[in-house]
């Protein structure tokens, strides 16, 4: 049973994926073909052709490796706006002639004004941000559906657990210690007989709403006399206390700690259901990080490459690979310890997770990526515009195929470092 449940979250992960990454191309594809392009294939994964069928002139498929996907869009690159002189090429010039012999090759009769590169900059932004754009609505969705339907865990103001006596917290940590000293004074919640289950009302005539306003009123009622009311069995308690001193990680910053009042109890957590605007908010937030994690990729990259020469631990909030990420899935829901329900909010989490990620790295402006075509055709429309600001001929379209270079070095790089997380996830996985 546990080897069916590993395969089983190995294989949703890889289902949401293939999806996922089916959904972007047909962001690109769609509005390419409202724009009257030609897009003669779409397929999820490369290497050998496993189905396809064509519809309306697209051929449409699945290959061997579902690892990634692609959309043809005739005429990405324009013709050679020289004639050849006839010298021979060599380096890039020869592989940017192949590429353009390569787009030409597809070209049919009718095709003449049905190519990428001659829409105005405003289409081609429109139909290269459309797969990202895709994955951030499937991120979006994803994370709504989950706050929606399965909640988020918030404290709540019922007593979980009570503390036997007041120990310090060393900061940047969650408990110092879990024995009490015979030094150690009693902690005020067990000295007023504050129990688990009971729920806090109110602190003095303040009304309790929420766990995180009531540690507000604790921490700043160091070593002062209140009264704690609480709900016990449907029966109204009022509980004279008087909090301690104690050093406790900051609310603001785990790394500082600071001397604030003490009671000595925890929160139990329950699943709240949330709504749009939460996950708006909270899509704002990941998206931000997202961002921070990219520009910091370079050094993960590089801990992950010490990693596997042993010269570190992995980071478990490092990058992973796909591989990564489906051994997770699978251990996940292979642990008869997590319950079914937060094991589908696990895997949900992971595939929404890798959605946001993908939809905003596929926004850098560096060839391959989409965000390199966006870039072009911004700046087309930037040097169009001066022209016509100053009086000047029109330049003309922007020749992507100049950038060709930087896009066969970036994609060296994503190479390799797909090569290195693939073989870091199977030699120091993340568990």
């Amino acid at each position: 049973m546990t080897v069916l449940l590993y395969i089983a979250g190995v294989l949703a992960i890889v289902v949401g994926l293939a999806v996922s990454i089916g959904l972007h191309e047909f962001g690109h594809m769609i509005p390419a073909k409202k724009f009257g392009i030609r897009v003669p294939q779409w397929f999820v994964g490369f290497g050998t052709t496993l189905w396809s069928t064509k519809r309306n002139g697209t051929e449409y498929g699945i290959k061997a490796f579902p690892l990634g996907g692609f959309v043809k869009i005739i005429g990405m690159l324009p013709p050679h706006p020289d004639k050849p002189s006839g010298k021979p090429q060599s380096g890039f010039s020869r592989l940017i002639s192949d590429a353009r012999e390569a787009e030409a090759a597809l070209l049919q009769p009718g095709d003449e004004n049905r190519m990428f590169y001659q829409l105005p900059w405003w289409k081609k932004v429109i139909v290269m941000a459309g797969g990202p754009t895709v994955n951030l609505v499937i991120a979006f969705f994803l994370f709504g559906g989950l706050f929606y339907f399965h909640g988020v865990s918030e404290a709540t103001t019922t007593v979980a657990t009570r503390a036997d006596c007041v120990i310090a917290v060393p900061k940047g940590e969650q408990a110092a210690r879990d024995t009490c000293l015979p030094t150690d004074p009693e902690a005020p919640s067990k000295t007023a007989d504050i129990r688990p289950g009971d729920k806090i009302v109110a602190f003095d005539d303040t009304r309790i709403t929420s766990y995180t306003q009531l540690q507000k009123l604790i921490r700043s009622h160091p070593d002062a006399s209140v009264t704690i009311t609480v709900l016990r069995d449907g029966e109204t308690l009022k509980k004279s206390v008087t909090t301690q001193v104690n050093t406790l990680p900051s609310m603001d910053d785990d790394l500082k700690s600071v001397k604030v009042g003490y009671l000595g109890i925890s929160p139990r957590t329950e699943n709240v259901s949330k709504g749009p605007l939460y996950t708006v908010e909270q899509m704002g937030d990941m998206t931000v990080e997202t961002v921070k994690s990219l520009g910091h990729m370079p050094a993960r990259i590089w801990d992950v490459g010490r990693a596997v020469l042993g010269l570190q631990d992995r980071d478990p909030e490092g990058p992973m690979s796909v591989v990564g990420i489906g051994r997770v899935a699978g251990e996940v829901s292979a642990d008869d310890s997590i319950a079914g329900g937060n094991k589908v909010a696990f895997i949900i989490t992971l595939l929404a997770g890798v959605n946001l990620f993908v939809g905003m790295f596929n926004f850098v402006p560096l060839l391959p990526l989409d965000g390199g075509h966006i870039a072009g055709a911004l700046y087309e429309a930037l040097r169009r515009g001066w022209a016509k600001l100053f009086g000047r001929p029109d330049p003309g379209h922007f020749d992507v195929a100049k950038l060709l270079p930087v896009a066969y070095v970036t994609a060296g790089v994503l190479l390799v470092m797909t090569v290195l997380l693939v073989y870091a996830d199977l030699a120091v996985p993340i568990t």
